[in-house]
């Protein structure tokens, strides 16, 4: 198993609210003795929705601690308003983007300064316009807009569900894709985009995959930058979470586009990043790179939207974060705020769930979540009784395109927004709905 993402399942045996049963896989448990862990487990759900609980873990969002690292960005820039070459930052212009923010960001993303734009806010926004540009008037290499008939993407799953959200905004089918922990299923990928010639794009989260926390290897990635397919295929290359890492064991950034341009495919990644989980969210960089005739292609679409970006915002992100080493210190801070609520996650899933075989779960190196897998046919359940408790979770399916897991048992569990000590609470309630959710589960399949 790959140190992307690790899978843990032993964990401490816990006190049990029954005089007879102790812990053990509840598939393994007689019918008498299920019934008994039910009835235990019920207890446990009555007294905590006796609690009156209201905790949130549904989006990946920065904590206010977290979003205190980058105040100074309030204050900034600090009495001047021209970048290094004497340019007045208040004025029009400067579509690229300020080229020492993309020199900041090039290193870690491994796409050279020239193919590196620095734009709006937000890179799904960034995301979205992209695919109108290539549904009205088409990318490079196509002989007509997408619009006007069948298009389709290729999904990995579990995935990022505001990926999918776009996908259905636009009238774009998606068709799920098996993915591990190196990536999606190449075999899976070649044999689709050999069958369905409506396929013109595919989902791409290399590092820190939404929600699993896989990081694609080389070998997968020069597979999909290698596969035949349309000339106007694009892997929509979503690298979020690239400077995200929870501990010293760090992937070496993969050069997506050299990769490409080496098996003679130079127009296929579209490379998306962003700021919104390194400093504010609302009022972050997002960044595009690309091959130089993709970044001809964005600049001509952009012209007609903007005469450039927030230019005084960048100079902001210049002086907070300096250069390279500037932001690898910055994420650090970062790290020391979210690396306790990741181990909250392990230990609370190792105490509550492990003991009764109730479920799987990642342990990713890096991003912002972890994919927890449960009892077939129980994930929409444990959701609505956490819920009931007063405790939100993602959706049950949201990790799927259309909300459809075909088999109800992953949830994403979002750890960072809220303090520890609210965190702690909600997972151990969490636990109590999904151990319900299976018992609840298994007893009527043997009815």
């Amino acid at each position: 198993m790959s140190p992307g993402r690790r899978l843990q399942r032993a964990g401490t045996i816990v006190h049990v609210t029954s005089a007879t049963l102790s812990p053990s896989p509840l598939a393994d448990l007689d019918t008498d003795s299920l019934r008994e862990a039910h009835a235990a487990f019920a207890r446990a759900y009555d007294e905590l929705k006796a609690a009156g609980l209201k905790l949130d873990l549904t989006r990946g969002k920065p904590s206010a601690e977290q979003l205190d690292l980058s105040d100074d960005l309030l204050h900034l820039p600090d009495g001047r308003f021209r970048d290094a070459a004497g340019t007045d930052l208040r004025n029009y212009g400067g579509a690229s983007g300020l080229p020492e923010l993309r020199a900041i960001f090039s290193d870690a993303l491994r796409i050279p300064v020239e193919q590196l734009l620095a734009l709006g806010n937000s890179s799904l926004t960034l995301m979205h316009d992209t695919i109108a540009f290539a549904l009205l008037h088409g990318v490079p290499g196509a002989d007509l807009p997408w619009a006007g008939r069948p298009i389709s993407f290729l999904a990995p799953v579990p995935g990022y569900d505001r990926h999918f959200t776009i996908a259905e905004r636009l009238g774009i089918r998606l068709i799920p894709v098996p993915s591990d922990d190196n990536g999606p299923d190449v075999e899976a990928v070649a044999s689709l985009l050999a069958a369905d010639d409506s396929i013109r794009g595919m989902f791409c989260v290399p590092v820190y995959s939404n929600p699993t926390g896989a990081v694609y290897t080389e070998e997968v990635v020069r597979a999909l930058v290698s596969l035949p397919a349309a000339p106007d295929f694009r892997l929509i290359w979503d690298n979020a979470y690239a400077v995200h890492h929870l501990t010293d064991e760090r992937p070496e950034p993969i050069d997506v586009l050299a990769l490409a341009a080496e098996a003679g495919n130079p127009d296929r990644p579209l490379v998306f990043a962003s700021t919104s989980k390194v400093t504010y969210p609302g009022a972050g960089v997002a960044f595009f790179g690309a091959s130089a005739t993709n970044i001809q292609w964005m600049l001509h679409n952009l012209s007609a939207q903007s005469i450039g970006p927030d230019k005084l915002n960048q100079l902001r992100h210049v002086e907070l974060l300096k250069d390279a080493e500037g932001l690898a210190a910055h994420m650090d801070k970062h790290r020391a705020i979210l690396a306790p609520k990741f181990a909250a996650v392990d230990a609370a899933f190792r105490e509550r769930l492990a003991p009764w075989g109730g479920g799987s779960w990642t342990a990713p190196r890096g991003g912002y979540f972890v994919s927890l897998d449960i009892v077939d046919g129980a994930a929409n359940r444990a959701v609505q009784l956490a819920k009931e408790a007063g405790i939100a979770v993602t959706p049950a399916g949201a990790t799927f395109p259309y909300g459809d897991d075909p088999r109800d048992a992953n949830i994403r569990i979002a750890p960072t927004f809220p303090p520890l000590s609210e965190l702690t609470t909600a997972l151990d309630g969490l636990c109590t709905a999904i151990l319900l959710a299976e018992a609840e589960t298994l007893l009527a399949d043997r009815d």
